[in-house]
């Protein structure tokens, strides 16, 4: 689902660091053996770029089925950063309830240090609970728990805001530019990514070769979008899932870096197959940032509203889990 993996990698403005985003975003999927591809690679070197779109779009789940989704709610956990951040965000939100954050399954108040959280002198990972909404055409919510209060960012489609509490910062900001380009981004307002229907998009697929990805021989396809923004994806060569794609590059230390966002743990749902676990990586930044889908619900009613400019109220409330959620299924690679 590309379109989340754009929204994920958006998330970071909502996230404890002030900057930038980034995550965002992320159960190990089953490695396929060496051996295994290799033999599955002769057979499939003679696959054109549109059979393997083919192949990818059935292992996803089928077109029409993408197409039937009108509405999407996910559920789960995301990493938020850890050392200094994390420190820097608890001091920020002292003043809240004493809610408590998860580092590595150790619960810990936010009042209390880093030495006495993480003897080991290890920088922790903060993982915080989050819930996305998606609607179309290219509406999102994403909210954000954190020390007892709620980050909301929202995207109505042609505009967006946040809000971010666990900062002092209690009033509705607008996106900047770059934040707005980021989510409105590949993907973004297509639940089914930009393979669905690529070329009544005017979209351009070409295959430019086979590389390895975490281990699994994959197909490298070179998207071409009808405004000339070029993207690329990596699908597998043998369960034709996108395990890599390319997001929208960050500038960050003053410079741009790519983007790529690893996606794992595909598991079916409501009759599609989506991954469960993403994880975001800069390049030129050695950390990465996941995040875990843990419920899923498909078509559940989201009224318009739920998009537009947030209140300041809701970052003092967080909201349930929705109630279309499902429990994840059992996972299929």
């Amino acid at each position: 689902m590309p379109g989340f993996s754009s929204l994920l990698m958006s998330s970071r403005t909502v996230g404890v660091r002030s900057r930038t985003p980034l995550l965002l975003m992320l159960i190990v999927c089953v490695a396929l053996s060496r051996a295994a591809a290799a033999a599955d690679a002769p057979a499939r070197a003679g696959l054109t770029a549109e059979q393997i779109v083919q192949r990818h779009l059935t292992a996803r789940g089928g077109a029409q089925a993408w197409r039937s989704v009108q509405t999407l709610s996910l559920g789960g956990k995301m990493d938020a950063g850890s050392g200094d951040s994390v420190s820097r965000s608890e001091r920020l939100a002292r003043g809240a309830a004493a809610a408590t954050v998860i580092r590595h399954g150790h619960a810990v108040t936010p009042g209390g240090s880093e030495k006495e959280a993480n003897p080991s002198g290890t920088a922790p990972q903060v993982q915080l609970p989050f819930r996305l909404e998606m609607k179309r055409p290219g509406k999102s919510r994403l909210e954000i728990d954190f020390a007892g209060q709620t980050a909301v960012q929202v995207f109505d489609g042609a505009h967006g805001w946040k809000l971010r509490p666990y900062l002092n910062r209690n009033d509705v900001e607008p996106f900047t530019a770059d934040e707005a380009k980021a989510i409105s981004g590949v993907g973004m307002g297509e639940f089914e990514g930009p393979l669905v229907d690529y070329a009544a998009k005017g979209t351009q697929v070409q295959l430019e070769g086979q590389e390895p990805v975490e281990g699994h021989n994959t197909y490298r396809l070179k998207l071409t979008l009808k405004d000339g923004t070029v993207r690329h994806v990596w699908i597998d060569a043998q369960s034709f899932l996108d395990v890599k794609i390319e997001g929208t590059p960050r500038r960050m230390d003053g410079r741009m870096h790519n983007v790529f966002v690893y996606q794992r743990d595909f598991r079916g749902t409501h009759g599609l197959t989506m991954p469960h676990t993403y994880e975001t990586a800069v390049e030129g930044f050695p950390d990465r940032h996941r995040m875990i889908v843990e419920t899923v619900g498909v078509n559940p009613a989201l009224e318009d509203n739920r998009f537009a400019k947030p209140q300041v109220l809701v970052a003092g409330s967080p909201a349930a889990t929705p109630a279309a959620a499902v429990s994840a299924d059992a996972p299929k690679k």
